[in-house]
């Protein structure tokens, strides 16, 4: 006869809570003795029952479980469960972030249950009345956030291990001999998750794509992109379909639409642009007024819904610009060529026509489908020459063309005018409260082995605003049109919460330390308060370290079906309209403006809040990989520097180093407190300082350093610096 294996004395260490709750749990509502928790454990020797009877004790004294009867327990309710998204640490442990509550739930490591960083999970709460903080366990996975995870394979005699590159994952996974696919030791790949076995130390994964060998170029980069899920090129059917449809305009189609193509229109984009997704028309009225037209991309004409194209468009929702490439929403055939408003050619429109008065007062409005003709292509240094010279002869180091040349009289009208209407919109949003950040963007020359051979900064000028301007008034006038119907529309709006009055209050103590102040008391004294910073900060050394701070005291922009307004803006009403070609947001916003155009009903807003919410997420992960992008170039561009001097200002302080960031390039590092070798140094966080037990010198936010290149990790995207000193020591040397 079989005996049943008995389990050791030691079986139950770290995780006997959590599988006692687990049975209560699953059995809600019936009561069980420590021998019918015995037997579901599949255990009945007298030292694990003893330590059953010791536990099933504890956790009712700590009010988890409940003693019905003698010695029978149970869990009332379900009222300590909740859902929640989880947020690891790069320490191993985390937060379950849940709506019900007021604060976030620790999760111990032990108590993770094999979650990882993002998954949607159900916790358990312990009522824990002396601890400060509120404490849980993971009880279920409702939904993984990701499955597919960047690493590299350190490979054993058949079977290996990929260890992730994202700091927040705390474990590896096991890969067995077939489940390699011809990866080798050392590669960077990409593993897919397949199960965690409940005695394995490790989830087991599956190699389903070899990258290539850490530090190379095209390895990082598409590391970089399929760490975020992002794809790197388009499925070979979808092409197929793309290439298929037929982009003519015939004349069947002009007579649908408002034909514009004898006004006066033109682009004004980026000199390395190859997609344009908006023009701008302008004519002079007899009244003395203006007629304004905001001609965007009719992608919706071509990107019929219910197609693998529109499928692929929407999981996608928008194109992700990376140093040295974009990867599309659209192919090319749609992005670059049928829908890209390119000059001296016929195209496909959905257009905001305004008429406008001499003080940028909105008369009249229309909307609706439009064919146009761009009559010419600017760039917005191009732009920006007309505007500060009021000529139209462009000079060869402004031009995009290979020499000089003259715009017609026209134009040149038409640009000034614009630029000084859009002065007069601009100055009217400032004054209703939007907040002006016009953040100082780092660029990269690259040579074509895609090796940057220098850093630039982009900054915005009137051409850039003359744009912004324009494209935010169709967006506000779109979403107004459709919201403010009766009955309410179903619609696609872009949301801008107020933000926290914490990360506020945290903002205005660090500008503090650099002397200058925000004004808290009211909605209107905040915005002009921080726009006053923003002005102030401007060419300071501390302008960058504010600019980042101040972005990130503001909510973060959403899109939804329920409006509740933009906050940065000032807009009561505000929608994305202006670019079809690389978000899918604008997509909907043209299919649903054309749908109540056409007087037709209202549509299931449950679905397109799902819609919402994926754009956003979508847009999310865009950004970040993004940002991951950046940060790899100038871990590149500093590789070739490592032995020169910088100065630089410290742009954050934490218990384990001093970030720095370089002046002249922006390129941020960090000093470790272990590496400054003059002394032992504390960190002091109300200080945002740290200092010296013996000598007393400090190191705070602000302070100007200069350091050199210690270390530059291509594959961690991270730099070390070693600290040379602070600037007046080392100018006084």
């Amino acid at each position: 006869m079989n005996k049943k294996k008995k389990k050791n004395k030691n079986q139950f260490q770290g995780d006997l809570s959590r599988s006692i709750i687990d049975i209560l749990r699953k059995n809600s509502g019936k009561a069980y003795n420590y021998k019918q928790i015995a037997a579901a454990l599949d255990v009945n020797d007298a030292s694990s029952r003893n330590q059953i009877i010791k536990k099933l004790s504890q956790l009712a004294a700590k009010k988890q479980i409940k003693e019905v009867d003698r010695g029978k327990f149970v869990i009332e309710g379900r009222n300590d469960y909740y859902e929640g998204v989880l947020d690891l640490t790069t320490k191993g442990y985390g937060y379950v972030m849940v709506e019900e509550l007021a604060d976030d739930i620790f999760i111990a490591n032990k108590d993770l249950n094999t979650a990882f960083d993002g998954d949607t999970v159900e916790i358990y709460v312990y009522n824990r009345r002396r601890s400060k903080r509120s404490e849980g366990e993971i009880t279920k996975i409702l939904k993984r956030k990701r499955t597919e995870f960047v690493g590299t394979l350190q490979l054993k005699k058949d079977f290996g291990f990929v260890v992730v590159d994202d700091n927040s994952m705390y474990t590896d996974f096991f890969v067995s001999g077939r489940n390699m696919k011809d990866a080798k030791d050392g590669d960077k790949v990409v593993v897919e998750f397949d199960e965690w076995p409940e005695k394995a130390d490790s989830p087991f994964g599956k190699i389903i794509r070899v990258l290539g060998t850490p530090g190379e170029h095209q390895t990082e980069i598409h590391s970089i992109l399929a760490q975020y899920g992002l794809p790197h090129e388009f499925p070979e059917e979808v092409e197929e379909f793309a290439d298929k449809i037929d982009t003519s305009i015939n004349e069947k189609e002009i007579k649908k639409r408002r034909d514009m193509r004898d006004v006066l229109t033109f682009t004004i984009d980026p000199k390395d642009a190859k997609d344009f997704d908006d023009a701008l028309s302008f004519r002079k009225l007899e009244n003395g007024n203006y007629e304004i037209g905001i001609h965007i991309a009719d992608v919706s004409h071509y990107l019929q819904t219910g197609t693998i194209l529109d499928d692929e468009a929407f999981e996608r929702a928008t194109s992700v610009y990376l140093v040295d490439r974009v990867v599309p929403m659209l192919p090319e055939i749609l992005s670059n060529n049928a829908c890209s408003l390119r000059p001296e050619e016929e195209k496909l429109t959905f257009s905001a026509v305004f008429e406008i008065d001499d003080n940028a007062h909105v008369k009249k409005e229309w909307f609706g489908r439009t064919v146009t003709y761009s009559d010419e292509r600017f760039a917005y240094e191009e732009a920006q020459h007309i505007i500060e010279t009021g000529t139209g002869t462009i000079p060869d180091d402004v031009s995009i063309r290979k020499h000089a040349y003259t715009v017609k009289g026209a134009l040149v009208e038409a640009v000034i005018t614009l630029n000084r209407l859009a002065k007069k919109m601009r100055s009217r949003r400032m004054r209703a409260g939007a907040i002006s950040f016009d953040k100082v963007e780092v660029k990269f020359n690259l040579n074509e082995e895609n090796n940057p051979t220098g850093v630039f900064f982009k900054t915005a000028k009137d051409s850039n605003k003359l744009i912004e301007e324009f494209m935010l008034l169709a967006n506000q006038k779109v979403a107004q049109f459709i919201g403010k119907q009766k009955p309410k529309k179903t619609f696609v709006y872009r949301c801008h919460d107020e933000p926290n009055e914490e990360k506020l209050a945290a903002l205005q103590n660090i500008v503090g330390r650099f002397g200058h102040s925000l004004n808290l008391r009211d909605r209107k004294s905040t915005t002009s308060s921080l726009n006053k910073l923003l002005e102030d900060v401007q060419g300071r050394k501390e302008q960058n370290m504010v600019d980042t701070l101040t972005i990130r005291s503001m909510s973060k922009a959403y899109y939804s079906t329920e409006n509740i307004g933009h906050y940065g803006l000032a807009f009561d009403f505000y929608t994305h309209f202006t670019s079809p070609i690389r978000r899918y947001p604008d997509v909907m916003v043209h299919r649903l403006l054309q749908h109540y155009l056409e007087k037709k009903g209202d549509v299931n807003e449950e679905e397109y809040e799902d819609k919402c919410h994926h754009s956003s997420e979508m847009e999310n992960l865009a950004s970040n990989a993004e940002r991951d992008s950046i940060k790899y170039m100038q871990v590149k561009f500093m590789q070739d520097h490592e032995n020169e001097e910088f100065l630089g200002v410290i742009s954050g302080v934490t218990e384990w180093g001093i970030f720095v960031e370089i002046v002249e390039n922006k390129c941020e590092g960090m000093i470790r407190l272990r590496d400054i070798r003059d002394d032992h140094y504390e960190y002091d966080p109300e200080e945002f300082a740290v200092t010296g037990k013996k000598t007393g010198k400090t190191y705070t936010l602000g302070d100007e350093v200069y350091v050199k290149v210690k270390n530059a990790d291509l594959v961690k995207r991270h730099l070390d610096f070693t600290l040379l000193g602070n600037r007046e020591e080392m100018e006084n040397r």
